[in-house]
């Protein structure tokens, strides 16, 4: 009996073993079955192997995180002072449900060659563009009938799409607001794909000229002091410092846009509020000396720009010889403030400083004064008399992001008022809350 029982246990142990063994093999096998899946697809990734996306370290110049509390309006539409009497406003609609939720986090892609679905074509296993240059050539070149590019705009876009949200498009809705036949690039990788593209569809819609288009910075800092810098950020041979990477190349990336292409850049906090065709070779002051009344300091956020401007050169220049990753601001106002301070009365330089009032008509600390309605009558006359001195003296309002992104639009404000100005799709069903 004793025997037995030995024998019993001896064939359930290796009963036991074989079961293990058996799940062992079943699980190997399922993982090569899922290894050879994945292998099979992303050999048809359209995306070609060489050109791997930069770090995803890149953190937005602006933060955009809690952009849609600019147009969170307390109530309807309804102003209590005498501006309301200018001309009559239908409800403002103030959210858009066409912006679209992407989770893929894409940042800046060095690389002419992206996936775009109506540019495509086949390229070994991938699909390859038409390069940069071109793609910026023929969109301000190309001319439907009874249309032309009047005047050419770059954006920057350093974060994801779900970052692009509300104000941003607002901005967009002001800038086509005063320059219906203008021709709008947004340069960025996130931006330049099939969800970028659906969340412009408005604006294509209404006959805008809008497009996204991934960056090449090989081509845009060819020839220049940048060139030799960004191959040495490219090898690790650069400190990048604790500045966000991103919004450091955005303030590069600007200046080789404007060099090479020539046009206007615009910060994507920046309402337009009117038209800049008689401005030309044109920076901004965004602070003055009170007892001077020479600027104190530069702004980067809007530059009006002929293609190889030297000032722009010689902005470049400085980046490279000059770049610092931990101070913020010195590789971008403060760069173009120490730039043109050292040139100015040189000769062959030509191009105009405006005052504050032109680009940055309310300092960044104060900008909550115009998202603030009249809390008294003495309150609502200096709204009345700044709204009035803005609409009048001023080509842009620079909502300085990172200090109002949490501000709410309160009714009878400035900012509500510059919002019912400056909307394009003010009355359309589909952009309606």
């Amino acid at each position: 009996m004793e025997l037995a029982s030995n024998y019993l246990v001896q064939f359930l142990y290796h009963l036991q073993r074989t079961k293990k063994s058996f799940y062992a093999f079943v699980s190997l096998l399922l993982l090569c079955l899922l290894a050879y899946n994945s292998a099979t697809f992303y050999t048809h990734a359209p995306f070609p192997a060489k050109n791997s996306p930069e770090p995803a370290s890149f953190s937005p110049e602006t933060v955009p995180g809690k952009s849609k509390s600019f147009f969170s309006l307390s109530s309807s539409i309804k102003l209590s002072s005498s501006v309301k009497e200018e001309r009559p406003f239908g409800k403002l609609k103030t959210h858009f449900p066409l912006l679209l939720k992407n989770a893929n986090l894409v940042a800046f892609v060095n690389t002419s060659v992206v996936y775009h679905p109506k540019r495509r074509r086949k390229h070994g296993r991938g699909f390859k563009v038409k390069p940069f240059s071109v793609r910026v050539k023929e969109f301000f070149n190309a001319n439907p009938l009874n249309f032309s590019c009047k005047l050419r705009f770059f954006m920057t876009w350093i974060s994801s799409l779900e970052s692009f949200g509300d104000r941003e498009l607002f901005t967009i809705q002001s800038l086509f607001k005063t320059h219906p036949n203008g021709c709008l690039i947004i340069v960025s990788s996130s931006m330049d794909s099939r969800t970028g593209m659906q969340i412009l569809k408005p604006f294509l819609g209404k006959g805008f000229k809008v497009t996204a288009i991934s960056p090449d910075f090989s081509y845009l800092f060819n020839n220049t002091a940048a060139q030799a810098w960004y191959n040495q950020l490219m090898q690790g041979n650069v400190n990048p410092g604790e500045v966000s990477l991103g919004q450091n190349l955005s303030n590069l990336l600007r200046l080789g846009l404007l060099y090479r292409f020539g046009g206007i850049y615009l910060d994507t906090d920046i309402l337009v509020l009117k038209s800049f065709k008689k401005l030309r070779n044109t920076i901004g002051a965004q602070t003055i000396n009170p007892e001077t009344r020479n600027w104190s300091r530069l702004n980067n956020a809007v530059m009006i720009f002929d293609q190889g401007h030297p000032l722009l050169y010689k902005f470049i220049e400085e980046f490279a010889l000059t770049f610092d990753g931990n101070k913020w601001g010195h590789n971008g106002p403060y760069l173009v403030s120490r730039v043109v301070s050292r040139i100015t009365g040189r000769p062959g330089y030509n191009f105009t400083v405006l005052p504050p009032m032109a680009f940055y008509p309310v300092y960044w600390s104060r900008i909550g004064s115009l998202f603030q309605g009249p809390r008294n009558e003495t309150h609502s006359k200096w709204l009345i008399a700044k709204l009035e001195q803005i609409q009048s003296q001023s080509f842009t309002v620079h909502l300085w992001n990172k200090q109002s992104r949490g501000f709410k639009v309160e009714e009878g404000s400035i900012i509500e008022q510059i919002m019912l100005d400056s909307c394009v799709f003010c009355n359309s069903s589909s952009f309606a809350s």
